[in-house]
């Protein structure tokens, strides 16, 4: 699931306007660039952690920008890192995050969930449908609505009410996001 959600983000960064990067997202306070740039960072890190460093090492590796002026290149980049990592890494393996140490399927879990809801954000943040594909919004929602309490504060804003019944407005709506927020005209 991890690089069929990594293709669909990937299919939208390479979307992106040359003039929509400053665009504002659902995800309060980050642009179109601002959000990309958070999703490439954590796929940086991928090879390093699923390689056994430690987080606090990891972390000072990469500056604050790590887009530079070719932000879709930075994407292409560090996914083909990642996902070579992820083919050689074992579920169980231990992974140090700023969560703790937990299991490299737990942290695979975990980057699915950003991918697909930053997917969401981002395809809102330049003006297309972010059409999310049902068998990954599933997944994520049965993932982490046991979980959001915990991750809310963390990772989330608190969910947002919603009645609707479809998985992917209820996983937008569980994390934060109002499911009908749009650019500014």
């Amino acid at each position: 699931m991890l690089p069929a959600a990594a293709d669909r983000f990937g299919t939208l960064v390479h979307a992106v306007p040359s003039t929509g990067w400053d665009r504002p997202t659902p995800c309060r306070e980050w642009s179109v660039r601002d959000l990309v740039n958070h999703v490439v960072a954590e796929h940086l890190w991928v090879p390093s952690l699923l390689a056994g460093d430690a987080l606090d090492e990891v972390r000072d590796r990469y500056g604050d920008d790590v887009l530079g002026d070719r932000p879709a290149a930075a994407w292409d980049t560090a996914i083909a890192a990642a996902m070579q990592s992820w083919a050689m890494a074992r579920e169980d393996q231990p992974v140090d995050l700023s969560q703790g140490v937990m299991a490299a399927g737990d942290y695979a879990e975990l980057l699915l969930a950003e991918l697909v809801v930053h997917g969401w954000d981002l395809g809102r943040g330049i003006g297309s449908d972010p059409d999310l594909d049902e068998g990954h919004a599933a997944h994520v929602l049965a993932h982490l609505e046991p979980q959001i309490a915990g991750w809310s504060s963390e990772r989330f804003g608190p969910p947002v009410p919603t009645s609707a019944t479809d998985v992917a407005t209820r996983l937008v709506a569980l994390t934060g996001r109002d499911p009908d927020w749009s650019p500014p005209a």
